[in-house]
């Protein structure tokens, strides 16, 4: 199974770039979107809509053109949910969940902080609530794949700029603690102990000394000095670490300050 995540900062936008073209070509079974920054309505024509998939939406519902996750896939999942049962995060089009079988594949998007001081104690509020939720995902038997833009980097080998940043929302000290506390094996490099019993950091566990970014500021030619930082992730239950085959991050073509993260599963 290939799936495939990317925050498209405005699917619309990236469909005019080529994006759809490209994937036509990755022979993916699944997609997860983040940043549709649209509503469904407005992603019913053709370009949006690849022959041989369908696609399901949480749109924003707090802000129109704001947010939103899709999931694209070949086959019909058994179940779609679209809530985890908070409104302030679920408005905001954060959160969506198709289940074939046993597994779940998640298009998640947390928030970013840099926008300022109310942002930020939002993300900090996020990442708590999120705390058992994930841990309930991974004692629940099944298989998991979290697909998606978590607006945090783990480790030096994640971020171009590791000392300038230590004050930047994305790779804040307490920011890294709660993702790596989230990760079994690894640390992420920076002290934090890694969970008896977490996820498996898919990018990390195929390539343990790989420092690839999937985002890029669009100030100061940053992508073309890869200045960039490693913030979309498929992270998995444990289950499916043995079940690794692949991964790549399609650098270019560029439809995003963000890149499209493919990881091949023996599924």
């Amino acid at each position: 199974m290939r799936i495939v995540t990317f925050n498209a900062n405005g699917l619309r936008s990236a469909a005019t770039k080529g994006f759809f073209d490209w994937f036509a070509q990755q022979r993916a079974d699944v997609l997860c979107v983040q940043e549709t920054k649209a509503q469904e309505h407005q992603l019913g024509e053709a370009a949006f809509r690849p022959d041989g998939y369908r696609a399901w939406f949480r749109d924003a519902r707090t802000k129109m053109g704001y947010s939103g996750v899709a999931i694209y896939a070949k086959r019909e999942p058994d179940e779609v949910r679209t809530e985890l049962g908070w409104a302030p995060f679920d408005d905001e089009g954060r959160y969506l969940e198709a289940r074939f079988g046993r597994l779940s594949v998640v298009s998640f998007y947390l928030p970013s902080g840099s926008s300022g001081e109310e942002r930020q104690a939002f993300k900090f509020q996020v990442m708590e609530w999120l705390r058992p939720i994930l841990d309930d995902w991974l004692r629940s038997g099944r298989d998991y794949v979290l697909c998606g833009d978590f607006n945090i980097v783990r480790s030096r080998l994640d971020i171009r700029n590791w000392t300038s940043n230590q004050k930047n929302s994305g790779c804040l000290p307490p920011e890294r603690a709660w993702l790596n506390a989230q990760i079994a094996e690894d640390g992420g490099s920076d002290g934090t102990p890694p969970a008896a019993h977490g996820w498996v950091d898919t990018y990390r566990r195929l390539r343990p000394q790989g420092q690839d970014y999937t985002w890029w500021s669009n100030r100061g030619a940053a992508r073309a000095k890869d200045v960039g930082w490693r913030i979309d992730y498929q992270l998995a239950t444990p289950s499916l670490a043995s079940r690794l085959r692949a991964c790549s991050i399609a650098r270019e073509p560029r439809f995003s300050d963000h890149a499209p993260y493919t990881v091949d599963y023996d599924l």
